[in-house]
C-alpha cells in the first residue's frame, strides 16, 4: 500500500464532491488516504468484507456486492462501500476484480470529517438513496416561472353574478381593494370588469349605474388553466396586451384566482418575454424573420443560470407558436378567410415545448371536413407558405417532411381518428417510429374545437393495453449510453471524440416514459414536465419516480442548452471533458436511473415481456 502523494492530492481535488472542499479540509482528508493497485490475486487480502472505509475507483472495473444487495458493476470515478457509514450497514462487502486498477481508499473517519461539509454529506445521501444530486435545481432564480399558478395564486378570486349592477359591482372592487372582479354565471367564468372599464365604459358614457354589470363586461375573456405555468400566463398576457388574466379550473371553468400585470412585474426575474413582445408587434414577414434571427442571440446573451436554460425551450417554443400564428395572420390578409374551419397543430419537441436551437418543423392541418379541390388548393398555398416562412425565421424545414405543407399530414377529423384507429391496431415496431412524433400534439392556432374533438376521440384508443405494451417495448428497445461497468459510451456519430448523444440516448427516452403513462392515465397534456406533474397518485409510475425523472430531465435539458450555447451549435452531442466532475456523476445517476425506468415500463405494461 503506498502513501499519500501529489497524485493523490490533485486526483482528489479534481473529484466530486471533494472539490467543493477548502484547502484543510482536503489535506485532511489526503492524510486518511491511501492508493491501492487492486487485482484479482489480492482483493480478498486488501479489502476485508467487514471494511468500514469508503473506495474510489481511479481506473479498472470491478463488481461489487454488499451483503444480500445487488451486484453492482462499477468503474472509473464510482464509490462503493458509503453505505457502511451513510447507514451503518455492516454487511459484509464482496468485490470481483473484472479489470485491475488503481483504487483510493480513504477511512471511515477521514470520511466522516469530510461529511461535515454539506455539499459532501448531500452528495452520498442522494448517491444512498439512489436520486439524482438535483439540490443544485432548486438554486435558480428562473425556476419560478415553471411554478403551477394554482401555486402561484396567493388569495381567491374576487367574483360576484351578471345580474348584479354596476354599481354593486364597482362597491366590491373598492370594498376588496382590487382592479377587476370577474363575472360568473352558473360559477363558470362569464366575463371580466376592470377598473378602465368602468371608467371608459361607464363614467365616460354616462351610463345607468343601475343596470348589470354584464352590459359593461368584457365577455369570454382570454382565461388561462390552473396547471399550466407562471410562463405560459405571462406569455399570453403579452401577446393579448391585457393586464388582467382569470386562471380557471380547466374542465369546471370556474375561476380560481388572477394573474396580473402587477403580479408579473412583482415575480419576473428577467426580462424573459422581450423578444415575444417583439414578435406580437411584426407587421410582415421580414419584420417577423428580422426579429426570429436575433433570438440566438438573445440566449446566448441571457441565459446564464441554471435555471434559464430551464425555460429556454418553453420561451423558444412560444416563440415559434406566435410566428406561426403571424404567417397564417399574413396569409389570410392577402388571401382571404379559410373557406373551412381548420387547426395547426405541431408536434414532437414543440408540442412538449422543449425546443432547441437545433429543432425542426413539425406540424400538420386538421380541418374540420375533406375539402374539394378548390378549398384544397387554398390550404396547399397557405401551409407552403407558412413552413417556408418559418424556415426563413430560422426553424428549419423538417427533413422527413412532418410538415402541413405535405398533403399527406393535411387531413380531416374524421380521417385525422381513422388514422389513430390504424396505429392502436397495427403497432408493430417500424410503425411506432414513425407515428410516435405524432403523440405528442399541441393546437396551436384555428378552431381549437377540432383539436379537442380529435383527442377526445383518440385518448381513450390510446390506453389500449396492447397498445401501451408496444410502446413499453419500444422505449425499453432504446439504449442509454452507457456500459455494463458504467462507464460512458461515446458516440460515433459525434462530430469530436468523446461526446455523448444526450437526446437519442436519454431525452427521448424520458420523453417516451412520460407520453406512456400520460396516455395509460388519458391525459391530453404534451409536455414532458407537465405530464410527470399532472400524473394520478393511482398511476403505475409512484410520485416520487414520476419527480425524479422530471428532474432528470430538467438537468439534461440544462446541459444540452449549455452546450448549443457555449459551442454554437445546433446538435445534442455533449462533450464529456465539458462536464464538472459532480456532472459526470449526475450524468451517470441519471443514465442508470432511464434505465431502470425502462424496465419498470416493461414490467407494468408488457408483463416484464422485452
Amino acid at each position: 500500500m503506498e502513501t499519500a502523494s501529489p497524485q493523490l492530492i490533485d486526483f482528489l481535488s479534481h473529484a466530486a464532491p471533494f472539490e467543493n472542499l477548502s484547502a484543510d479540509a482536503l489535506n485532511a482528508l489526503v492524510s486518511h488516504t491511501s492508493i491501492i493497485y487492486l487485482s484479482a490475486q489480492n482483493v480478498s487480502s486488501l479489502i476485508p468484507g467487514d471494511s468500514t472505509d469508503l473506495y474510489l475507483i481511479e481506473n479498472g472495473q470491478f463488481t461489487v456486492k454488499k451483503g444480500q444487495g445487488s451486484a453492482q458493476h462499477l468503474s472509473d470515478g464510482d464509490f462503493f462501500n458509503y453505505s457502511a457509514q451513510i447507514d451503518d450497514n455492516r454487511d459484509p462487502l464482496s468485490i470481483s476484480v473484472d479489470e485491475a486498477g488503481l483504487v483510493y481508499i480513504i477511512s471511515a473517519e477521514g470520511f466522516n470529517e469530510a461529511r461535515q461539509n454539506a455539499d459532501v454529506e448531500v452528495f452520498f445521501r442522494t448517491l444512498e438513496s439512489d436520486t439524482l444530486q438535483s439540490h443544485a435545481l432548486q438554486s435558480s432564480n428562473s425556476m419560478w416561472l415553471y411554478k403551477p399558478l394554482h401555486e402561484a395564486i396567493t388569495q381567491s378570486p374576487v367574483t360576484t353574478t351578471v345580474d348584479t349592477t354596476i354599481h354593486d359591482a364597482a362597491q366590491i372592487m373598492s370594498g376588496h381593494g382590487v382592479s377587476s372582479l370577474l363575472i360568473v354565471n352558473n360559477n363558470k367564468l362569464a366575463g371580466i370588469v376592470t377598473d378602465r372599464d368602468l371608467r371608459n365604459r361607464v363614467v365616460a358614457a354616462a351610463l345607468d349605474v343601475s343596470l348589470p354589470v354584464s352590459e359593461v363586461m368584457t365577455p369570454a375573456p382570454a382565461m388561462i388553466d390552473e396547471q399550466q405555468t407562471l410562463f405560459d400566463a405571462m406569455t399570453l398576457m403579452t401577446e393579448r396586451n391585457i393586464h388582467h388574466l382569470p386562471v380557471t379550473r380547466k374542465d369546471s371553468r370556474e375561476p380560481v384566482g388572477i394573474i396580473t400585470a402587477s403580479d408579473v412585474i412583482r415575480l419576473q426575474r428577467a426580462n424573459v418575454l422581450f423578444i415575444i413582445g417583439e414578435l406580437v408587434k411584426a407587421s410582415s414577414l421580414y419584420e417577423l424573420s428580422r426579429l426570429a434571427w436575433q433570438i440566438p442571440h438573445y440566449f446566448a446573451s441571457h441565459a446564464k443560470r441554471p435555471g434559464d436554460f430551464d425555460i429556454a425551450g418553453k420561451v423558444l417554443s412560444q416563440a415559434t407558436d406566435i410566428m406561426t400564428r403571424k404567417l397564417i395572420n399574413f396569409y389570410c390578409r392577402e388571401h382571404g378567410e379559410a373557406p373551412i374551419n381548420w387547426c395547426w397543430l405541431v408536434y414532437g419537441s414543440q408540442a412538449r415545448e422543449d425546443q432547441t436551437m437545433g429543432s425542426d418543423q413539425d406540424n400538420g392541418l386538421l380541418l374540420a371536413k375533406t375539402p374539394d379541390d378548390a378549398q384544397s388548393a387554398w390550404f396547399a398555398g397557405m401551409t407552403e407558405y407558412v413552413c417556408r416562412g418559418l424556415a426563413k425565421c430560422g426553424i428549419k424545414l423538417c427533413d422527413g417532411n412532418i410538415m402541413a405543407s405535405n398533403p399527406t399530414l393535411r387531413l380531416s377529423l374524421s380521417q385525422a381518428v381513422q388514422e389513430a384507429q390504424q396505429w392502436v391496431s397495427q403497432p408493430t415496431p417500424a410503425a411506432i417510429l414513425e407515428f410516435n412524433i405524432f403523440l405528442d400534439v399541441r393546437a396551436v392556432a384555428g378552431d381549437r374545437q377540432l383539436f379537442e374533438a380529435l383527442q377526445k376521440a383518440r385518448l381513450p384508443m390510446f390506453s389500449d393495453s396492447i397498445f401501451l405494451a408496444a410502446l413499453a417495448r419500444s422505449t425499453a428497445d432504446m439504449a442509454v449510453p452507457l456500459s455494463m461497468f458504467q462507464k460512458f459510451v461515446f458516440s460515433k456519430k459525434a462530430p469530436v471524440d468523446g461526446a455523448i448523444d444526450i437526446k437519442t440516448g436519454a431525452v427521448a427516452i424520458i420523453n417516451n416514459l412520460a407520453r406512456l403513462y400520460a396516455l395509460a392515465a388519458q391525459l391530453s397534456i404534451s409536455g414532458t414536465a407537465s405530464r410527470f406533474n399532472a400524473l394520478p397518485a393511482n398511476s403505475y409510475l409512484s410520485q416520487r419516480d414520476a419527480r425524479n425523472l422530471k428532474d432528470i430531465w430538467l438537468f439534461l435539458g440544462r446541459l444540452r442548452w449549455r452546450h448549443q450555447l457555449t459551442n454554437n451549435a445546433t446538435d445534442n452531442f455533449v462533450r464529456v471533458s465539458q462536464l464538472s466532475s459532480i456532472e459526470k456523476h449526475q450524468l451517470k445517476a441519471a443514465f442508470k436511473t432511464i434505465s431502470r425506468a425502462q424496465q419498470a415500463a416493461i414490467m407494468h405494461f408488457s408483463g416484464g415481456m422485452g
